[in-house]
C-alpha cells in the first residue's frame, strides 16, 4: 500500500485516543480562552487573543495530520519469522565496540529511539528490514559507516 503509516495495534489505538482529546476536551479549552480573550477587549493588542488563536491552529493540523495516519494506518502484528521486518525484536551488536542494542522495528508514528522503537525509514532500520540472524549491516552516518551484526531477531 503506498505511503501507507505501519503501526501497531496499541499505536493506532493511542493515535485515536489523541485525536478524541484533540477533537473534544482541547477545542473546548481553545473556545473558551478565546472567548475570554474576546471579552477583554481590542484583539489587535491583546496577547492572549493571538496565543489562543496560535493554539487552535496547532491543534487543528495535529487533528489533520491524525486524521491523515488513521486513514492510511495499516496494522502491524508481532513477528513470528526469522528475518527482521515491521514488529520484529532485533538486537544488534556493533562489530567497532562490540556494543549491544535492542531495537523494536516500528513504522515512522510510533518511533521513539529511548523506547528502543526504531522506524523502517531510520538508517538502522532500513538495513534491517529483510536480513537475518548472523547477517551484518552497514549504516551510513555523518561520522562514517558504522558496522552492526544481527546477534537475535524474535
Amino acid at each position: 500500500m503506498i505511503n501507507s503509516e505501519y503501526l501497531s495495534k496499541e499505536g493506532l489505538d493511542k493515535i485515536k485516543n489523541e485525536l478524541e482529546f484533540l477533537k473534544t476536551d482541547k477545542r473546548k479549552e481553545i473556545a473558551d480562552r478565546l472567548a475570554h480573550a474576546k471579552s477583554l477587549g481590542d484583539l489587535s493588542e491583546n496577547a492572549e487573543y493571538k496565543e489562543a488563536l496560535e493554539t487552535m491552529n496547532t491543534t487543528e493540523d495535529r487533528i489533520e495530520r491524525l486524521e491523515d495516519i488513521i486513514k492510511r494506518a495499516v496494522i502491524i502484528e508481532k513477528s513470528s519469522g526469522s528475518s527482521a521486518q515491521l514488529g520484529s525484536a532485533v538486537k544488534i551488536k556493533k562489530e567497532s565496540d562490540g556494543k549491544i542494542y535492542d531495537y523494536v522495528l516500528t513504522g515512522q508514528e510510533e518511533a521513539d529511539i529511548s523506547a528502543g522503537k526504531i522506524s523502517n525509514k531510520s538508517p538502522i532500520g532500513g538495513a534491517l528490514i529483510g536480513k537475518k540472524k548472523g547477517d551484518s549491516i552497514k549504516v551510513s552516518t555523518p561520522a562514517g559507516e558504522i558496522k552492526y551484526t544481527i546477534e537475535n531477531i524474535s
